[in-house]
């Protein structure tokens, strides 16, 4: 049997690399199963009866459990959320305040998406006057959210953002209100909805695990290919050498 001799640089190489590749590929397997657990809390709380807005201060886990709500939109301060692609069209996001009659709550409501091809022109959207019982599902962002510009205080609504944070939107206003997002449900106040439950699934976070370890593999196998090639060439130009002499 062949004697392994790779060199101490491919060595150092893949001493570096594989346990960063190894890692990477383990942490996807992690988000994977972390997607499962998600998607199958929300077909859980899909089928529950809906909350009061009275129970939802109550709650510590409150992420998309529906809510039932009964009163007002405010459309003086509609919000809206740019850079909102669906079927590879630009658009928006309306949010707008709701105020709950029930539990005298305000509720931060995403009303759905609207298209906005041309910017020169504004967004147009309608404001039902009347009160309305509908249907919403409490949406927690995963982290901080990312907001290219400060949120405008005062000036003119309905605000351009890239992204909302409803406690700062209460304590602007001065009202008393729910920290997170409701999105809607299908309804008389509802546009164009259909979010996704997660950005990535499962099965994408998989496949890049197993990218992550075929190039593990392909690492060690290469590692191993060229020591052993390396000393074969070794032996020989040796023997050549010899021979001559």
């Amino acid at each position: 049997m062949r004697p392994f001799r790779p060199g101490w640089v491919p060595t150092l190489v893949v001493l570096a690399l594989l346990p960063g590749l190894i890692a990477l590929g383990c942490w996807q397997l992690g988000r994977a199963e972390e997607k499962r657990a998600l998607l199958a809390s929300y077909a859980e709380r899909r089928i529950e009866a809906p909350l009061a807005t009275s129970q939802l201060n109550g709650n510590e886990d409150n992420a998309m459990r529906r809510v039932h709500l009964y009163g007002r939109f405010d459309a003086e301060h509609s919000v809206l959320l740019d850079n909102r692609m669906r079927d590879g069209q630009a658009g928006v996001e309306l949010l707008q305040p709701f105020h709950d009659q029930a539990s005298g709550l305000w509720l931060l409501v995403n009303r759905g998406w609207l298209p906005w091809p041309d910017r020169r022109v504004p967004v147009h959207f309608d404001t039902p006057a009347q009160a309305l019982a509908l249907d919403a599902s409490v949406y927690v962002a995963p982290g901080n959210t990312f907001q290219l510009h400060p949120d405008p205080v005062g000036g003119q609504w309905p605000h351009l953002l890239t992204a909302i944070d409803a406690a700062q939107l209460w304590a602007q206003l001065g009202r008393e209100g729910f920290a997170h997002e409701l999105r809607l449900e299908p309804g008389p106040a509802s546009y164009r909805l259909g979010w996704p439950i997660v950005a990535m699934g499962p099965e994408k976070h998989m496949g890049y695990a197993v990218q992550w370890f075929a190039l593990a593999i392909a690492l060690v196998l290469l590692y191993l290919y060229f020591g052993w090639r390396q000393n074969k060439e070794k032996s020989h130009g040796h023997r050549h050498s010899t021979g001559r002499a």
